[in-house]
């Protein structure tokens, strides 16, 4: 006879107290790495403005922003004499302690002047990307609460949609209050001129503002792991963590310094940009070179004419680099360092990078919004430099721990095991935006930060991002990583651009299909993709559907991306991600 015992309600939480310790009796010992670099000292009591420009008396006229659009240089000196400016132009406006500006602007002197300018004042800069519908800009102003925006006559139209209040040079509770770049003659009714307010602002004359921390300072939106758009709240100590860790210490895990110029192609409405790009170049002393959109002629142009020595790119940039004729017209021997983010690069395209600019030393970085952004980066950018496997992402960064844990036990995993990447440590956000129920799911209590992408660490310490947790491809129950396959088919001489995404089978769950941009002139068919795939991925990802695309009917890669949703794919993956999710890529 079997008999059935059911514990007593008395008994119950010792029963569950010794299921707890046996549980983590069974959990195996945590494995965290930390950079091969030793820790530094970060002063990240300072506010971010007063950091980043510790260096300008000693360099007064050395160049720190370029305007590439116009040639105008402006000096450190100068920089920092309009930053102030701006703080004391936004103080006269209200703008005060704790108060949100939104910058909704291409890259400019305007955006970084206005950047600095609202730290100073203990001010929160979120900036927008203005190429969303108004619909979407009007989405981050209400959630963040801005004060007032500043952008350009060509996006007020936007801001004139009737989700916004009314625009008015006269502040009260139903109107808003913009301003533009553009010069006085041009400027919109209703709006104020940006540099009509410089001129008649006396830099001394902001009041002295007692700025924590703890004090957020940017507040970028991102996706995060999953869902929608949210926003992610750095600190001062935040961003100041992130810089230092990158360009800091005798032997700077990112090498920059004075007299190197820094192209700023990447928009600045992305961290990555403004983190690694604008905020880490003026700490080393260095000049960044603004360009207000990608367009091919125009920085390669920008590459040789200002004799760019630092390119941040992302992977189409990289594979523009590699593939297009137009970079053989060109010097780009200045070039010394790529550094390449946002999304994982394949192998076959860094050799392809490295074979236009031998001269340059090639690798990439990783990170996410919510991380502050940095994780980990090339340790072959470091002033000693160590080498560094094609693929890889480098070394975590300093004064940081990471970790890489299943997803499905959460326990702790060692080298060379493909698992969850967390990261701990000074320079992660301090949560989401008056969202406390996202950031317990991203940040859990231990301090660690879950960024929902699937890696490992092998021997040497290198980190490898393999993809996403919610993107794995699961086609009979085995995972295909769509990025693995993206890089494969990139590879290809005959095509220029690809995307692998899923799509629902009945008898496979899911099947990867590619969307294929042909290159060229060329006349390349699925079954010669499937064929050249078949060669070199294993048997669960030969189940391919390739659905072919010329790039000539397609005005743009947000467009291509477009055709992919529009066609009834659940999602698309890195390179192709969607702006949402792209922003909180690094």
């Amino acid at each position: 006879m079997t008999m059935i015992t059911v514990a007593a309600p008395e008994a119950q939480p010792q029963v569950a107290a010794t299921a707890a310790v046996e549980a983590v009796a069974e959990a195996p010992e945590v494995t965290t790495f930390r950079s091969k670099l030793p820790d530094i000292d970060i002063p990240n009591h300072m506010p971010l403005h007063e950091y980043c420009f510790a260096r300008a008396a000693e360099l007064p006229d050395a160049p720190c922003l370029i305007a590439a659009a116009t040639g105008r240089t402006h000096t450190f000196a100068e920089t920092h004499l309009l930053c102030r400016k701006a703080a004391t132009a936004l103080h006269r406006l209200g703008v005060g302690h704790g108060d949100r500006v939104m910058v909704l602007l291409q890259n400019c002197v305007e955006f970084v002047v206005a950047f600095f300018g609202v730290s100073f004042l203990g001010a929160v800069t979120t900036a927008a990307n203005p190429f969303c519908t108004p619909q979407e800009i009007h989405k981050q102003f209400k959630a963040s609460d801005a004060k007032l925006i500043l952008t350009q006559a060509t996006y007020i139209d936007k801001l004139r949609h009737e989700a916004f209040p009314r625009i008015s040079t006269t502040a009260g509770n139903d109107t808003l209050t913009v301003i533009t770049i553009d010069d006085e003659a041009h400027t919109p009714d209703d709006c104020l001129p940006f540099w009509g307010l410089i001129a008649h602002a006396d830099e001394g004359s902001f009041p002295e503002v007692a700025i924590s921390p703890d004090d957020p300072v940017a507040l970028p939106f991102s996706s995060g792991t999953t869902g929608l758009p949210k926003g992610v709240v750095l600190t001062h100590k935040s961003l100041v963590s992130s810089v230092a860790q990158q360009v800091d210490g005798e032997n700077p895990n990112l090498y920059m310094r004075e007299g190197d110029v820094v192209l700023c192609v990447l928009p600045l409405f992305h961290i990555f940009s403004l983190n690694s790009v604008l905020l880490c170049a003026v700490r080393a002393g260095a000049a960044v070179t603004l360009m207000p959109k990608f367009e091919m002629g125009a920085m390669l142009a920008g590459i040789e004419r200002w004799r760019v020595t630092v390119a941040a790119v992302v992977p189409p940039l990289v594979l523009a680099l590699a593939k297009n004729p137009m970079v053989e017209q060109h010097d780009l021997s200045s070039i010394r360092i790529v550094l390449s983010g946002a999304a994982p690069l394949g192998k076959e395209l860094e050799d392809a990078l490295r074979a236009r600019l031998p001269q340059a030393i090639f690798g990439q970085g990783y990170g996410m919004t919510e991380a502050g952004p940095v994780l980990s980066m090339c340790p072959a950018f470091a002033k000693e430099p160590t080498t560094a496997k094609s693929g890889s992402c480098g070394t975590v960064v300093r004064n940081a721990e990471l970790k890489v844990v299943d997803p499905e036990t959460g326990f702790s995993l060692g080298r060379n095991l493909p698992g969850e990447i967390c990261i701990r440590g000074p320079q992660i956000m301090k949560g989401y935006l008056n969202d406390p129920e996202a950031t317990a799911a991203t940040v859990d209590v231990e301090g660690w930060l879950h960024t929902g992408d699937i890696g490992y660490v092998d021997d040497e310490e290198e980190v490898f991002i393999v993809d996403r947790v919610k993107e794995l491809i699961k086609f009979k129950g085995f995972q295909v990583p769509p990025a693995e396959l993206e890089s494969l088919l990139i590879a290809h001489p005959s095509i220029a651009d690809a995307a692998v995404v899923p799509q629902k089978d009945d008898a496979a769950g899911e099947v990867p299909v590619a969307f294929v941009v042909r290159a060229g002139d060329s006349d390349i068919t699925e079954e010669s993709i499937k064929e050249f795939i078949s060669k070199q991925v294993p048997a669960n990802a030969r189940s391919l559907i390739v659905d072919e695309l010329v790039m000539q009917q397609y005005a743009s890669r947000f467009a291509f991306f477009r055709s992919c949703f529009t066609r009834g794919y659940t999602r698309c993956t890195s390179p192709m991600r969607s702006p949402s999710q792209h922003q909180g890529r690094y």
